[in-house]
Parts: C-alpha cells; structure tokens; sequence
C-alpha cells in the first residue's frame, strides 16, 4: 500500500518510518511511504505557505496554492485525507475502511489550519486522531499510518494479532501475562495455567467486558453483546449511580396551555405510574408531582398509596418498589424544599424545553434560551442534588425557565416536529443522563 503525506517537516518521520514493524514493513514492501513538502512548490523568494487569516483573529493560515500544487505532483494519490480536530474520529472501524485503500495521501495541517476551499476543491476527507490539539497534524499522521499499516497482510509478525487487538471486537482488549508465574507477590491467573482453552477463552471474553465497563463503558453502546455478556456485566460490581441525587419534577402548574397562556393541569395516572418506574429503573432520588389543588394531590396520594400499601403492595412489590418514589407537593419551591431535606443541600434545578426561545413576561420581546448538554449536568450530579423541572400542558411557563439554573438541551432539537408525552421525554432526558453508556 502507498502513503503519501504531505508535510512541512518531512525529517519528523525519520525515525518512525525506520524502525520497528514499521520500518520491517517498508524494507519488505508492505508499504511505501512518500514524503512531500508543500514549501517546495510555493512561489516567490521565501516561498511562503501560511497568511493572515479572513476576518481577523490570532495565527496563520495555510494558503491553498503550494498544497494544491504538491497534491498535482502525486501520480496516483489515492483517497486523500486530512488531519484536523474538526475531523471525523479515527476509529478501529475507520482503519479497516481505508486499509482496503491502494493508495491513501495524508495532508499534515499547521497553525491554525488550511484554507477551507482547498478540502472542497481537493475532496479532502478530514479525520482527527481525537479531540485535542497538537501543533501539526504529524504526530496524527504517524497515528493513522500505524493504525492503517498493521491491518494489511504482511504487516504483522503474526496473522491474527491485529484482529485480537483492543477495539477490534468493539471491546478493550484483556490483560496479558509473561513470565516468570509470580512477580512481586502477584501471580498469573490460575485459569491461564491451567490448559482449557474453553476456560481461557471465556476468561478472557469477560476480562474484555469487565475492562471495558470500568475505562471504556460507551463502547458498550456499539459493541456486539450475548445474553451472557449482559449477565456478566449485570454481576460487576458497580460505582455507587449518579441517578441518586436527580429528582424529576413533574410540574402541573404554572405551565403553559396551546394558546401560550398560563394554565393549571390534571394529574393523570399513567404520568405518575410510568415517571415513578422510569425513576426506579434508572436509580433515581425519587419525582415529586407538584400541582397546587389540594384535591388534585389527595388524589395523587391515593393512588400512590393503593400501590404500596396493604395488600396491592404485596401482590406487586415491583410496582409497590417503584411507586414509593413518588411524593406530591404543592409547588415548586415545596419540591425543592423536600429535596434540600432529604440531600442535605439546595438542589440545581434544571427546567425542561421544547422550544428555542420565551417571552419572559407579557409585552416583552422574545428571548433565546441558552441549552445546556447532557455532560454539564451530570458534572453537577457529582457534585450535589439536581431537580429536573418537566412541564406538562404545552411546557413550562416563562417564570420557571427564569428561576432555573440551566435548561436542558431538547430530545429533538434540530426536528421540526418535537411534540412528546411528558413522561416519554423523561425517559428518553434521563437515559442521556444516566444511561449505561456513560
């Protein structure tokens, strides 16, 4: 296979491209790599590469001309790619595609990057190593070609070893062991000794999930699972749920009716069952229903206590379990009083939204609402309690949004339909949260 990477310092792969498999790989023609400097075919006496960017702002930018004209020079370029943060990751699943590639060109951008229009002009694919900077696109270079390189045949000193790799399962790959049998007091596990390959088969499938559900756990998301792969990780002992300090709140009122004024909303039975299970599944501190009519809560309060005590509770501890997650209160600033009770401290309150922008009081000009990702609030629930406000009706009014810390980024932002039951955006906002695979 033939790289080309394009660079203004080809003497940084002077060394990589020499040694190791590397270095074994080109000397037995496995892989050519060519190295091409775009300075070479830059005009003028100090034959520049970079300029001032458009619009202003720190650094340089690399002009388009030297690099179209150092692409022109490849005979056979291939797939042509480019190292950049702003690029798509570079996966196990991503080597794979471009190791059936005959060729592959390699552009090593610098300073704040290359000009946009030669990506276009040049179909350039961008690709980033991961999400950090580094002062080139060399280092990433070296990344892709080791990770291309060792899946073509030849490559490695031994066939398989580049299928039985981490991330080559969709899993991180088991721990190895050498001698000599004990080592500062550690000694290889009994199940490598002990000569069943069956054994040492299925020792290793689930040090590879254990491994993973510890450092890696999105992987999980994407990798291929058996039932008792599931069993396994069901059994691992697992960090206490960061679902312990997140509440729902399920707000009957001040919410907003389809016209957009404010309105107070009936409980319904199927929100109180379904948001009080969603709540038990996923290890939350409970959810609290908040309507200011009394003979709204006293019949909240019935129907919670038809399902966990006497003999209803007996028949159906599952759903007793659940339904004593449940409390109702009478506003708002009542449900974050029990929730400082019970945790100790205030709680964040985080509000719930469908839509982009609010009028915060009658005659007042619309506002934007500033969304906040998933991650930011799970930062917080490491920090402390969180009250998660859910509006029904037509969604929470203006006064609530006001007073909340933050406000939770939509289930569907980007549709232009994003009309969901109440209790099936709680579901879907609490699994972002909370979900397995984070």
């Amino acid at each position: 296979m033939r790289f080309t990477i394009l660079t203004l310092f080809p003497e940084f792969f002077a060394s990589p491209l020499a040694c190791a498999q590397l270095g074994k790989a080109r000397e037995a023609g496995v892989v050519a790599v060519s190295l091409v400097n775009p300075r070479d075919f830059a005009e003028g006496r100090h034959r520049p590469v970079d300029d001032r960017p458009y619009g202003g702002g720190p650094g340089m930018v690399m002009m388009p001309g030297p690099l179209s004209a150092a692409l022109a020079s490849i005979r056979e370029p291939g797939r042509k790619l480019v190292l950049t943060p702003s690029g798509a990751p570079l996966t196990q699943e991503l080597a794979r595609e471009l190791a059936k590639e005959p060729a592959l060109t390699i552009v090593c951008g610098r300073y704040e990057g290359i000009d946009e229009r030669l990506l276009e002009s040049e179909g350039l694919t961008p690709v980033s190593v991961g999400d950090f900077v580094l002062n080139g696109g060399e280092a990433a270079a070296l990344c892709l070609l080791e990770a291309v390189g060792r899946l073509l045949p030849g490559f490695m000193g031994k066939g398989e070893s580049g299928d039985e790799e981490s991330f080559s399962a969709g899993l991180l790959e088991y721990p190895h062991y050498t001698r000599p049998e004990a080592y500062q007091g550690l000694e290889v596990p009994e199940v490598l000794r002990g000569g069943s390959h069956a054994k040492v088969a299925l020792w290793r499938r689930e040090q590879s999930l254990k491994r993973t559900l510890e450092r890696r756990p999105e992987l999980l998301q994407t990798a291929n699972l058996t039932g008792a792969d599931l069993d396994f990780l069901r059994a691992q002992k697992r960090p206490a749920s960061l679902g312990r300090g997140l509440t729902l709140c399920l707000l009957h009122h001040p919410v907003l009716d389809k016209v957009g004024k404010p309105a107070t909303v009936s409980l319904t039975n199927l929100d109180i069952h379904d948001m009080c299970r969603v709540s038990r599944t996923y290890e939350l501190a409970g959810v609290c229903f908040v309507t200011p009519l009394a003979d709204q809560r006293e019949l909240g309060e019935r129907l919670l206590a038809h399902w966990t005590e006497g003999a209803s509770g007996r028949a159906n501890p599952d759903r007793a379990s659940a339904l004593r997650l449940g409390r109702m209160a009478a506003s708002l600033d009542e449900a974050i009083g029990q929730v400082t009770e019970s945790a100790g401290q205030a709680p964040r309150v985080v509000a719930t939204s469908a839509r982009t922008h609010f009028r915060p009081a009658r005659g007042r000009k619309q506002r934007p609402l500033a969304f906040v990702p998933p991650a930011a609030v799970r930062r917080w629930l490491d920090e402390g309690p969180v009250l998660l406000v859910l509006g029904t009706g037509h969604g929470l009014a203006p006064e609530v949004l006001t007073r909340a810390d933050a406000v939770l980024a939509p289930v569907r932002g980007l549709a232009a339909y994003n009309h969901l039951p109440v209790r099936s955006a709680a579901a879907i906002l609490v699994d972002r949260l909370l979900g397995e695979t984070w």
